[in-house]
């Protein structure tokens, strides 16, 4: 059993709280870590806020230094650290390795994009109180930055924030899931070996009590926070005048058109749907299918469902396992028991044992059951046939979320219809919503979330406009 000291301000330290890490398909611990308090978080943020300025005036050459070291680190290591991702979480190898190539590709992102920080010149003379003056604006790091983020990708969330704040000049505070911290934890051991200077990067798991200082401390000066709407809107009521970014999840939906490649978007629809037993923000949780294709798809859908493997998730052959605990597989559970209960109809699966859950398809569903009102996060989908695309539409934007859809179209009409009345953060054509790649913007609207991620983006949330207007 191996045992993570956390990381403090650039060093690895014991606290007296010990966390014990479970294996969600073993039950069992595997390793153990500590907890930091309300004494470490305090020495954290004073020593993040003496890392400012440093973090600011290092050269841009030295950060993109910096951040693909940790890449190549990352890489290096890759195939331990996807194991040791898999155990915490219970996410299978295929997926966890998967993972590591994106946080490797993200820190990559954020080393090229640390070079186009932008700025801007531009004439002040456009009225007579501005003749003979110039404008100057460049981009200045906000300062001390609180990260938290949750179990479902330990480590490539997680990075989505600790890159961006690097690449901006900015020191950060990461709190990562009580359930899945081992990922950052061994990420803070390739961070140690860079030239970061201390107190820049501080890892580390919290109670939820000392932990919420990160959130009203003032002398944070940024919250990037990723997990459930009620946490996440409870937070910015509590930041007081820092910048947030919240990304809060959804229940995203999919629309399959009848002018489309139906085998191809059953199988996406499978990987969407599936992937990570559906513990992902952009999980295919509810599918439109236009009712002149709904029989075939809904063939091909429980032929490929009925054919995913269970099993232990360090074994390259398992394409779903357990959930990160009983709990979640129970909710889940409950929630298809009330919607059959309810007149729903289940046409795979619907069977839990212990916190594993059936990949799962119900039908003949209401809007406002939980399984199609709220976020299942777990591998479960709904499919229901339309007539009218407008409809479908109009049916994926009765939700409280808004993160991404997907629209399997080879229709133009259709496609351009979908990305001007779809009420998502982003459309993905002829792809499930679940599609993502790391430098592109990320994020969604009403309770999906609030601000944007992807690389570039999360780094002008990490910055400020500062304008100089100067005598030519």
């Amino acid at each position: 059993m191996q045992d993570y000291p956390i990381y403090l301000a650039g060093t690895f330290i014991r606290t007296s709280e010990k966390l014990e890490v479970n294996n969600p398909y073993t039950q069992r611990v595997f390793a153990t870590t500590y907890v930091a308090g309300k004494l470490e978080i305090e020495q954290a943020i004073i020593q993040g806020k003496a890392a400012e300025k440093v973090m600011r005036d290092m050269p841009i050459y030295k950060r993109y230094e910096i951040l693909m070291q940790i890449a190549q680190g990352l890489q290096t290591d890759k195939l331990r650290l996807a194991q040791v991702l898999a155990q915490e979480s219970g996410k299978p190898m295929r997926y966890a390795l998967g993972e590591l190539d994106r946080a490797i590709q993200t820190f990559i992102i954020a080393a090229e994009e640390c070079k186009r920080i932008p700025g801007e010149y531009f004439s002040i003379d456009w009225t007579p109180s501005g003749h003979g003056k110039e404008g100057l604006v460049k981009y200045v790091p906000v300062g001390l930055i609180a990260g938290i983020s949750p179990f479902n990708f330990p480590l490539n969330l997680a990075v989505h924030k600790i890159a961006p704040a690097i690449a901006s000049g900015n020191p950060i505070i990461l709190k990562p899931a009580r359930s899945t911290p081992l990922s950052v934890l061994e990420l803070a051991k390739i961070i140690d070996q860079t030239d970061l200077p201390k107190g820049a990067i501080s890892l580390f798991p919290t109670d939820r009590e000392a932990g919420n200082q990160l959130v009203t401390d003032e002398r944070i000066k940024k919250l990037t926070f990723t997990g459930s709407p009620e946490v996440g809107w409870k937070m910015k009521k509590e930041a007081g005048n820092k910048k947030i970014t919240l990304e809060l999840g959804g229940n995203a939906g999919v629309i399959v058109s009848q002018d489309t490649d139906i085998a191809k978007a059953v199988q996406k629809c499978l990987v969407g749907s599936f992937a990570y037993s559906g513990q992902v923000c952009i999980h295919v949780q509810r599918i439109y299918v236009q009712e002149k294709v709904f029989d075939n798809f809904i063939e091909l859908f429980k032929q490929g469902t009925d054919q995913l493997k269970f099993g232990d998730p360090l074994q390259q052959e398992t394409d779903i396992s357990a959930m990160i605990d009983e709990t979640n597989a129970i909710r889940v559970e409950n929630w298809v028991n009330d919607a059959v209960s309810d007149g729903a109809l289940v046409l795979s699966g619907g069977k839990r044992k212990g916190t594993y859950y059936e990949p799962t398809i119900i039908t003949q569903t209401k809007p406002m059951m939980n399984v199609c009102a709220l976020e299942v996060f777990g591998p479960v989908v709904t499919v229901e046939k339309y007539s009218d695309f407008k409809d479908a539409v109009h049916q994926i934007n009765q939700s409280q979320y808004g993160l991404q859809a997907g629209v399997f179209t080879n229709a133009v009409d259709e496609i351009n219809y979908a990305f001007n009345e779809l009420e998502v953060g982003g459309v993905i054509h002829n792809d499930v919503p679940t599609f993502r790649v790391d430098h592109m913007p990320y994020g969604g609207v009403k309770n999906s979330g609030y601000g944007r991620e992807g690389v570039k983006y999360a780094m002008m949330e990490m910055m400020e406009p500062r304008l100089l207007v100067k005598e030519k």
